[in-house]
């Protein structure tokens, strides 16, 4: 692993000491990492949902149906008598 020397505003280190204190960390080193990789993983479900709602806005607007219908249509394609 790669060592850094980092400067805390110090109610964020007094947090860090905390977490280490009540046994939820073994050391700040591993809050930080959890930290980062928390954040890394926000980052990356955040942009698969951008993906997402980008591909749901090019393929158009829905039909307008009604209820039946569309209960109809998720039927037909789950294969489900109607």
């Amino acid at each position: 692993m790669a060592r850094q020397t980092i400067t805390l505003a110090q109610q964020n280190d007094e947090w860090l000491k905390n977490q280490v204190a009540e046994h939820e960390f073994n050391s700040k080193s591993e809050a930080i990492n959890y930290l980062i990789k928390q954040a890394r993983e926000r980052d990356e479900y955040v942009e698969f949902v951008r993906m997402k709602l980008d591909k749901a806005e090019k393929s158009g607007f829905a039909k307008k149906q009604t209820k039946e219908e569309m209960l109809a249509e998720f039927k037909r394609k789950l294969n489900v008598p109607i």
